[in-house]
């Protein structure tokens, strides 16, 4: 039964590892990986010393963060509040209406969002127009850049999210809410002291994940939103390997940009991981 999985994995992601070679040569095609000079840390030190490199792993930490901070308390609270909904219509209709963008291609979610924010013939500016405000070219201001990326993945992502801690209040014990409404608690504290924390090592373990995957923030919506004016905010570490990488065949400075952002992505998860398990929230290991 394991066989499969365990071989689709040495395939795709264990053989695949010889390729992180590429970031201490400099790779010709002809000379194939193996026989190409070596070069040691010319490409990490030449992306460091590059003008843009801070620029582009601040996006990317800032992106990432303010994903985790305004999006991840959002699937707690909506599972919270279906949970506690009494009309089984209800609670399937939003249900539905959340989970269903998931399922939606980036590529329509992207072209719907710019639909929405276009300066002549979206609704946003629509409305805009309306309470008297000038129209404004949203995905034209840098400025707006990372709040319209995190609705995007909010609305995209949260209904689909808060399936995992449906699932996990699913498994609270009908006990401890029945000696929690003897005892006088009204709903808001028979969720902050029975509810959350059945749920807190669940919460602890995904939000491990999110941090551990903090320099890795999605590469499709970025490079779908991205234009000449709102680069400066836009650009991010793995638009940027692509476009070195595939676009100007720098196959060298592309994987050393990458290894170095899985690095810090491993060391960003072994950190958050030590963290929750000194404080007694449990971990990945």
């Amino acid at each position: 039964m394991i066989a499969l999985p365990v071989l689709f994995f040495v395939i795709f992601s264990y053989v695949p590892m010889y390729g992180v070679l590429l970031a201490f040569k400099d790779y010709r095609v002809a000379d194939g990986i193996w026989n190409s000079p070596w070069v040691g840390l010319k490409y990490f030190e030449q992306f460091f010393q590059s003008p843009s490199s801070w620029r582009i792993i601040g996006n990317t930490v800032a992106i990432s963060a303010y994903s985790i901070a305004a999006g991840f308390p959002i699937p707690i609270l909506l599972a919270i509040a279906l949970n506690e909904a009494r009309s089984a219509w209800f609670k399937k209709t939003v249900q539905m209406v959340t989970y269903a963008p998931y399922f939606i291609s980036t590529v329509i979610l992207v072209g719907m969002a710019l639909q929405f924010l276009d300066p002549r013939i979206g609704i946003v500016n629509q409305l805009l127009g309306l309470i008297g405000l000038e129209p404004r070219n949203f995905m034209g201001e840098p400025g707006s850049f990372k709040t319209i990326y995190v609705l995007i993945g909010i609305w995209a992502g949260s209904g689909y999210a808060a399936i995992i801690y449906l699932a996990a209040l699913a498994g609270v014990s009908k006990d401890l809410q029945e000696a929690a409404i003897i005892d006088g608690a009204n709903k808001i504290r028979r969720i902050w002291h029975v509810d959350l924390p059945h749920i807190r090592p669940t919460i602890v373990i995904l939000l491990i994940l999110n941090v551990g995957n903090v320099m890795s923030v999605g590469f499709e919506m970025i490079y779908l939103m991205q234009n000449a004016l709102n680069l400066s905010a836009s650009e991010v570490v793995s638009t940027y390997v692509y476009k070195m990488g595939l676009i100007n065949s720098n196959f060298s400075f592309s994987t050393a940009v990458s290894l170095f952002n899985s690095v810090i992505n491993l060391a960003l998860l072994a950190a958050a991981n030590f963290i929750a398990r000194r404080t007694g929230n449990g971990g990945l290991w």
